[in-house]
């Protein structure tokens, strides 16, 4: 029914509670969940549980706000990107949110790596997972610089827990990404992120949970875990006056068709 676009459960928060973890998607209907890679370190733990669970799939990436971690080249994302279950690249972007007194210009070493994984995702054929934070301009710039328009030969992807404008959304969706919500939109204070997500399009939304972080109400507070991800489909439910069962399946039909090129038929369920 419901698919979690995003979450990181090799992290220590959820890494332990696995049989736990899936027990509970199991009862709240979360059949598969895309766990999310942060570092190359990473990687082998994040791959090997998508070899484990057949509903669980993986990615490659180094995020923009590690540093002090193995940096990736070309061939690094290439080789993992070809593995079995990988099935996007990142996640991967900019992140000028903590600059620590740094400058934007000094953030170079951050857009070389994000282009480094644009050629790794188009030589691929496989999707962007995109982070971006106080750097939406950025972002875009260094996509279309790569040549991601949305024309034959982009890689396309999601630009995943969406916190930016209607006109970043807007800017996005021209270059045919898809826009992933997190729980952050069943927070009181983010009423702007609820008008961005009834402007964008039901067959470009996807869901998740960004777990462990930012755990939906009414569970706000507490350690995020992809069982949680119904409550953002109910609230994109309550925005577009429709069942939220339209809502999974949508959204789930949504990530098909982003990862079609590696999913196929083998979608997976959590029951198998």
């Amino acid at each position: 029914m419901f698919t979690d676009s995003h979450c990181h459960l090799t992290f220590p928060e959820l890494a332990a509670q696995m049989p736990a973890i899936r027990q509970a998607m199991l009862q709240a209907r979360v059949s598969r969940a895309l766990c999310i890679c942060t570092t190359l370190e990473e990687f082998d733990a994040v791959h090997g549980l998508a070899l484990q669970h057949d509903n669980l799939w993986a990615t490659v990436g180094v995020h923009p706000d590690n540093e002090n971690v193995a940096e990736p080249s070309l061939q690094d994302l290439l080789t993992r990107g070809q593995m079995p279950r990988v099935v996007g690249i990142g996640e991967t972007g900019l992140d000028y949110y903590r600059l620590g007194g740094r400058s934007i210009a000094d953030m170079g070493w951050q857009r070389d790596r994000f282009r480094t994984h644009i050629q790794a995702a188009r030589q691929l054929g496989l999707p962007l997972v995109i982070h971006t934070r106080s750097a939406a301009d950025d972002t875009l710039a260094i996509l279309r610089e790569q040549g991601e328009d949305g024309s034959a030969g982009s890689a396309g992807g999601v630009f995943h827990c969406f916190t930016e404008t209607a006109q970043v959304a807007r800017a996005a969706l021209d270059m045919g990404f898809y826009i992933s919500f997190s729980g952050i939109l069943t927070f009181k204070n983010a009423q702007y992120l609820r008008d961005v997500a009834a402007f964008v399009p039901l067959d470009r939304l996807l869901i998740e949970t960004d777990s462990p972080y930012l755990a939906p109400a009414p569970h706000r507070g507490k350690t995020n875990n992809p069982s949680f991800v119904p409550y953002v489909a109910a609230e994109l439910a309550a925005l577009r006056s429709c069942p939220v069962e339209a809502v999974g399946s949508i959204t789930s039909h949504n990530f098909n068709t982003l990862f079609k090129k590696v999913l196929g038929s083998d979608q997976g369920t959590l029951e198998s």
